[in-house]
């Protein structure tokens, strides 16, 4: 509640709503779509269907950490001031009173609204609903998390959808779901853009990577400041950077693919194709991103792609960690293929292995388990490969 000092300045409680207590000392309606430079800009997240893991994913982002843009200290970016059910002070009614200034444009600056998890069909609901934030003060009825979709979004800066149920309907509107749910963009439709003129961003996941949100949003803060152009989308949404390569582009174990070597169990090195994974056709960076602070991942500890990122997951992945039909073909193939590439290189690999001082002899090592030293057929091929190699001498 607010309260009148003596000397006419108003005075907050902590718990009052967000944006009450920070457009307290100035409230320049104008700012609201106003491009940068900008003081600030209000973070709005609302959830849908969601298990919160993308909460979770962001909470461990390094580059930057959510804390850096809430204190105002990134370079470049305003400070962001964070509505979120986990971090905010205020409650209850004070709590939507913020998403209620936001939805009758009464915020003293632009904000950008984050929707986590599906969105419910609410219809389906019946005389309930499946997720409510709030109550109407006029009716009293429950406002559902798709209604307050509806109602900050025409208003936003930008929409980012983040993890793969927000982004594309996820696990919640697998085939058979109860709930009619879908994503952010095939609710607002393809039309929409932000009061910004900005598509729904996506950044996809389950749960996504952190520094991949927080490097988008720092991107579209930018963006919103003024100071970088719209950073490159492709055609759903995703950053570009972020989700034009493959898994398998990136991934530690590609080079077992390629010379058709693949893992028989969970635990073995090589490649996880036969295991169930999908990497070679996902778009996603986690095998040269890592999943938090540029460490771990699903092939680096050991598990198969399951196409998280993808707009087809779970249905057209699905059953998980099954080897997927594709990989008859490709994975054949590059037995076929790999396995003669294989016996080259290992070829090269014994002669590189010795020096010229040891040629005739055994390498003078008391570790050899057997004789290493090539021999008839193999002893003349390097001689020949030497011959060409060194004929380059000189131009």
């Amino acid at each position: 509640m607010t309260n009148g000092a003596t000397n006419g300045t108003a005075v907050t409680s902590p718990f009052d709503a967000l944006g009450i207590r920070s457009a307290l000392e100035e409230r320049d309606l104008s700012k609201q779509l106003r491009m940068g430079p900008l003081e600030k800009i209000y973070l709005l997240w609302v959830s849908g269907g969601s298990c919160d893991g993308c909460t979770v994913a962001v909470v461990g982002a390094t580059n930057p950490p959510v804390e850096h843009l809430m204190a105002g200290i990134v370079p470049g970016l305003p400070k962001v001031e964070l509505l979120h059910t986990l971090t905010s002070l205020e409650m209850g009614d004070d709590y939507i009173q913020t998403l209620r200034m936001a939805s009758q444009g009464e915020l003293d600056a632009p904000y950008v609204l984050v929707y986590e998890g599906s969105v419910f069909d609410e219809d389906l609901a019946n005389d309930g609903n499946f997720y409510s934030l709030g109550r109407d003060p006029e009716t009293g009825s429950p406002i559902s998390s798709t209604e307050w979709l509806g109602r900050l979004a025409p208003k936003a800066a930008a929409v980012i959808a983040i993890g793969t149920c927000a982004a594309w309907g996820g696990i919640p509107a697998g085939e058979g779901n109860p709930t009619g749910s879908v994503a952010v963009m095939d609710h607002l439709g393809k039309d929409y853009r932000s009061a910004f003129g900005v598509p729904v961003v996506n950044v996809p996941g389950c749960s996504p990577i952190g520094d991949n949100f927080m490097e988008t949003a720092a991107a579209v803060l930018l963006f919103l400041q003024g100071l970088g152009p719209l950073p490159d989308f492709d055609e759903l949404g995703r950053p570009a950077w972020l989700f034009s390569e493959t898994v398998h582009r990136h991934c530690p174990r590609a080079g077992y693919y390629e010379e058709g070597v693949f893992a028989e169990a969970y635990g073995d090195q090589e490649c996880l194709v036969e295991l169930g994974c999908w990497g070679p056709v996902v778009q996603c960076n986690i095998a040269d991103r890592g999943i938090v602070n540029g460490t771990g991942g699903c092939m680096q500890m050991g598990g198969p792609c399951i196409g998280c990122t993808m707009p087809g997951f779970p249905d057209k992945f699905s059953p998980l960690f099954m080897t997927p039909p594709g990989s008859l073909l490709s994975s054949n193939t590059s037995r076929v293929f790999g396995g003669f590439i294989r016996r080259i290189r290992h070829i090269t690999m014994v002669d590189k292995n010795r020096t010229p001082r040891w040629e005739g002899v055994e390498a003078p090592s008391g570790w050899a388990r057997y004789n290493t030293r090539p021999r008839g057929p193999i002893t003349l091929i390097h001689k020949a490969y030497r011959a060409y190699q060194h004929s380059k001498i000189g131009g």
